[in-house]
C-alpha cells in the first residue's frame, strides 16, 4: 500500500476531512473533526492509527512493522510502516477499525449528523 492509497480510502469514508495542522509532511485525517490517522510523508512511509489497547499490544507482537504510536499516546495508537509485506487487506481493516472507534466515541449528536451524511 502506498499514502495514496491510504489518502484516497480514508476520503472516501463518510465525514471525513484532511488537513495538516502540524506541518507539511503529515496529513491528519478526521470523522466530525475527531483524529483517526495521521500519516507521514518522509520515508520511512507509516501511518498512525486508533486501536483497542489489547489489540494494539496484539499487533505489535505479531508485526515488526507495528510499534507504539509515534508521538501518541502508545496504549491507544499503533504507528504502522506500510512500505513492507503487511498485507493491504490488513491495513484498510485496521484504517476501517481506527475510524470505527472514533465514530463510535462520538457524541450521539454528532454520531446522528454523520449518518446523515
Amino acid at each position: 500500500m502506498n499514502l495514496e492509497q491510504v489518502r484516497e480510502y480514508c476520503l472516501s469514508k463518510k465525514g471525513v476531512t484532511e488537513s495538516l495542522p502540524f506541518d507539511e509532511d503529515t496529513p491528519v485525517y478526521k470523522v466530525m473533526n475527531k483524529m483517526f490517522l495521521l500519516a507521514n510523508l518522509v520515508p520511512p512511509y507509516s501511518i498512525n492509527i486508533k486501536c483497542d489497547p489489547e489489540k494494539a499490544v496484539e499487533l505489535r507482537e505479531k508485526h515488526d512493522d507495528v510499534i507504539p504510536g509515534y508521538h501518541m499516546n502508545k496504549t491507544h495508537w499503533n504507528t504502522v510502516y506500510i512500505d513492507t509485506n503487511i498485507p493491504d487487506k490488513l491495513l484498510y481493516n485496521w484504517i476501517d477499525n481506527s475510524y470505527d472507534l472514533i465514530v463510535k466515541g462520538l457524541k450521539k449528536k454528532d454520531r446522528e449528523e454523520l449518518e446523515r451524511m
